[in-house]
């Protein structure tokens, strides 16, 4: 993606795409969501320059306390649902040390239990439909 490729192949695919993963397509569709992040770039304007907070903080050194920089880190940050970026301790402690294939299957299990899928318009559907036919009619002469 840094490169400019703007087509991802193979998400959740196996054994050169012999075999498709719902494990492995949670966690490819987790490493796009960080790339994506990393290529949409960062803003530069005088509000993410913040070059008052700079003169303010430039005493104490602290920028983790301030205000400016608690919103732009929550926008600017990816924030993984499956890695963990804790601590080994407290990964052990609080995720009880399951890997990412365990966390992968927790996660399809859940969307399969969970995820609805939105109904496609009616005009959609027909249009879907004239296609069909249309294609069946080709087929029978």
């Amino acid at each position: 993606m840094l490169a400019g490729a703007n087509l991802i192949y193979g998400a959740g695919m196996l054994e050169l795409g012999q075999t498709v993963s719902l494990e492995q397509l949670v966690i490819d569709n987790e490493i796009i969501a960080m790339c994506k992040r990393a290529t949409r770039g960062i803003p530069v304007s005088e509000e993410t320059i913040a070059l008052d907070v700079i003169k303010a903080v430039k005493q104490t050194g602290n920028f983790i306390a301030q205000r400016h920089t608690k919103k732009y880190m929550g926008e600017e940050q990816s924030f993984p649902l499956l890695f963990s970026r804790e601590m080994r301790g407290t990964w052990e402690r609080k995720r009880g040390k399951r890997d990412l294939a365990e966390v992968a299957h927790e996660k399809v299990k859940e969307i399969l239990r969970t995820h609805e899928v939105p109904p496609i318009d009616r005009d959609i559907r027909e249009e879907i439909l004239k296609v069909i036919k249309s294609f069946e009619k080709k087929e029978m002469h």
